[in-house]
């Protein structure tokens, strides 16, 4: 099964770049609405870090920051940049993650889950490691409708990305709550080109 794995390893040196041109102004304000929720004694765990596109505007917020891909290449682009001492790279599974059970206060997974073979065994391990009313933040692209959108979701096809979750605004909240999730913020971003769902949630307390 085709896992975008080739295409982000291809795509590692450009991708930065290339997000920073087309979605600089999204991602400061992603990062805006969740840096108003960390805390500085937070252990926070990174999801499909990518370059770092939010981790290095990010970490710094908090305690401990541990950012993670599945490629090595990403996680070989965002080494270029300068480390702070409490940042943590690292090359990893998200649906197979090697942490202990509730140990980190927040997860940052950011435009991942829709792209996921497998989203569900991601979910189950984002639930597993949050501690009880840990946060989740997931802000994610979410389909649209339109001959742009269309369009645009035909050509990153045919460069070899795959979309496997076509989730709506109105569906991917509910998708996130199924896995005993409490949904406390959503808002729209992005474009009609490009839809996003920020999304926050805490874990529930068993």
């Amino acid at each position: 099964m085709n896992d975008n794995k080739k295409f982000w390893q291809r795509f590692a040196k450009l991708y930065s770049p290339f997000m920073e041109k087309g979605n600089g102004k999204m991602y400061d304000e992603i990062c805006a609405e969740i840096s108003a929720k960390l805390l500085p004694n937070m252990t926070v765990l990174e999801l499909a870090c990518g370059s770092g596109q939010l981790t290095f505007r990010l970490a710094g917020k908090v305690k401990r920051w541990e950012a993670t891909d599945f490629s090595p290449n990403m996680i070989a682009e965002a080494r270029k940049q300068f480390v702070p001492a409490n940042l943590h790279l690292s090359v990893q599974d998200a649906t197979n993650l090697p942490y202990e059970d509730e140990r980190f206060d927040a997860v940052v997974i950011a435009n991942a889950l829709h792209i996921m073979p497998e989203p569900d065994k991601a979910m189950a391990e984002i639930h597993r490691v949050l501690k009880p009313g840990g946060m989740l933040f997931a802000p994610t692209f979410v389909h649209g409708s339109g001959t742009g959108f269309m369009l645009r979701t035909k050509m990153l096809e045919l460069a070899g990305f795959h979309v496997f979750s076509k989730w709506t605004a109105k569906e991917f909240p509910l998708y996130v709550r199924s896995f005993q999730f409490a949904i406390t913020d959503t808002k729209p971003m992005g474009s009609d080109l490009a839809p996003l769902l920020y999304l926050v949630a805490k874990k529930k307390h068993q």
